[in-house]
């Protein structure tokens, strides 16, 4: 992040000598800045900004001042109104697009970045500090993703384990326990023959009581004349 901070302050730099033309506001809050009193700088921009709300250079300055306050939402914002101001110099254009990507890059909004960047490169392709901050976006965005695809490979393989442990067989003293079926004796043959036997001299027994019986008629129901 160190190479970030170099370019954001030879931005300033060049747009302190453009800020001449403006208003004592402006100036002040270029010395205050190159003072590192970032606070009272960005006050002086603003009190700039006040009389002329269209200033390229106080939009611009006002983002490097909240920039350096780590005020980066504020920054991204007053660096987009520098560049509604469509100034004729592309260098200017470029120098706030790039810092729009830098703006960008610290909150992590790597694909935001990477457009801010080469719209820098479109307007100043000579410029080797956006080049050099376009291939750093652009590996962190890589690396980004691939960690992304880690994680969600993780929340797969979670996924699936615990499933296979849902699959996987309850353990023995927690299994419904099976009743016994009765086991049915085998009937020896010596057995089998008694009781054959009984059941014929039933059979006999009954037979010798019915023959000792009186045969009775059958009843037949008294007709009514």
């Amino acid at each position: 992040m160190k190479k970030i901070g170099y370019i954001l302050m030879m931005s300033l730099l060049t747009f302190s000598v453009w800020g001449q033309k403006e208003s004592d506001d402006v100036r002040t809050g270029n010395r205050l800045y190159k003072s590192s009193k970032f606070t009272e700088a960005e006050i002086a921009y603003r009190k700039g900004l006040i009389k002329n709300p269209k200033s390229f250079e106080a939009n611009y300055n006002l983002g490097n001042a909240l920039f350096r306050q780590k005020k980066y939402k504020e920054a991204l914002e007053q660096y987009n109104n520098a560049i509604v101001q469509q100034p004729k110099e592309k260098e200017k254009i470029a120098a706030a697009f790039h810092n729009t990507g830098n703006s960008l890059l610290v909150d992590k909004k790597y694909e935001e970045s990477i457009k801010a960047y080469e719209m820098a490169l479109k307007n100043n392709p000579k410029d080797n500090d956006t080049r050099y901050n376009l291939a750093y976006a652009q590996s962190l965005l890589k690396k980004q993703n691939q960690d992304k695809k880690k994680d969600k490979d993780k929340d797969k393989d979670k996924k699936q384990d615990k499933e296979n442990k849902q699959d996987q067989k309850q353990p023995e003293d927690q299994k419904p326990k099976e009743q016994p079926q009765p086991q049915q004796k085998q009937m020896s043959k010596e057995n089998a023959q008694q009781i054959l036997d009984a059941l014929l001299q039933d059979e006999k027994n009954a037979q010798e009581k019915a023959k000792k019986q009186p045969v009775r008629g059958t009843k037949k129901a008294d007709k009514d004349w």
